[in-house]
């Protein structure tokens, strides 16, 4: 009985030490097996992002080469500048305090609403800003939603596009903080900047539209013609910082000329002054 007893005692034993001898290596391989294994990845993943930026860069060449312009060098980093005011006034600019080699690309109004204007700055990945009227573009507020999904800026250009220097005060501040409203409505925030129609503006514009939440009235010192630009300065020439005005604008405004046609051209006349385009609300 005893003998038995001690047999049995002894079974137990060896069968506890071998559960627990394979509970703690089936525990010890476990770990070892779900732990990550980082043999080659110091490697690997460098390689993986080096190949994947030389097919993105691939791929916005071959768009440029789609579209018959010359590549535009990146832009540099963003270098925000601090604007004054004038006698605590919001700042009116026409260009961008810099050296950079850069220019800054804006369109207004929101007439044309061409699809392939879409495609082009979607393959491109050209930054610009737009300055939008709502008479002009209450037709179809979504095509421009799909531009502000490319992160292009959604800015401030009345509500009807009237010569303001021909309104009151009161008239003015409607016009302004009207659109405000509208554009925060259908495009997810209240504009910084504004642009009056025709360029004409006067201290009751400055005034309203600072009371409207603008931080800055934006000018510009070229505008995009067909196959040109309308330079400002007597040397015909883009400086650093300089703001460029264009319109969505159709074949039936531009003689037969499409709104891709247009913009080509500039960009065009921008790479071959050795310039490239940044995007304006990066330094505002």
């Amino acid at each position: 009985m005893d003998r038995r007893i001690r047999g049995a005692a002894l079974a137990c034993v060896l069968l506890a030490t071998g559960l627990v001898t394979g509970c703690t290596s089936s525990s010890a391989e476990s770990r070892t097996s779900s732990t990550p294994s980082h043999s080659g990845s110091p490697t690997k993943q460098p390689r993986d992002a080096a190949a994947g930026q030389a097919g993105a860069q691939e791929a916005l060449a071959a768009a440029y080469r789609k579209w018959g312009i010359e590549p535009l060098a990146a832009a540099p980093a963003a270098r925000p500048v601090r604007l004054s005011a004038a006698g605590g006034r919001i700042p009116v600019i026409s260009e961008i305090p810099t050296q950079q080699k850069i220019v800054f690309l804006t369109f207004d109004d929101g007439a044309e609403k061409d699809p392939q204007f879409v495609a082009m700055m979607r393959e491109l990945k050209i930054p610009f800003t737009m300055f939008l009227t709502d008479a002009a573009i209450s037709s179809d507020y979504g095509y421009f939603k799909k531009l502000q999904a490319f992160g292009d800026g959604v800015q401030n250009h009345t509500l009807t596009h009237p010569n303001l220097r021909t309104l009151g005060a009161a008239a003015q501040k409607q016009e302004i903080c009207g659109q405000q409203t509208k554009l925060k409505d259908h495009y997810g925030a209240a504009p910084r900047l504004f642009r009056p129609p025709y360029g004409n503006w006067n201290e009751d514009t400055r005034a309203a539209a600072a009371s409207c939440g603008v931080e800055a009235i934006v000018l510009w010192r070229e505008s995009m013609q067909i196959k040109n630009m309308q330079y400002q300065r007597g040397d015909k020439k883009l400086h650093p910082g300089d703001i460029i005005l264009a319109h969505f604008r159709g074949p039936s405004e531009l003689k037969g000329t499409t709104m891709t046609e247009m913009t080509a051209n500039l960009l065009r006349h921008v790479q071959e002054q050795g310039f490239t385009i940044a995007r304006l609300e990066d330094y505002l």
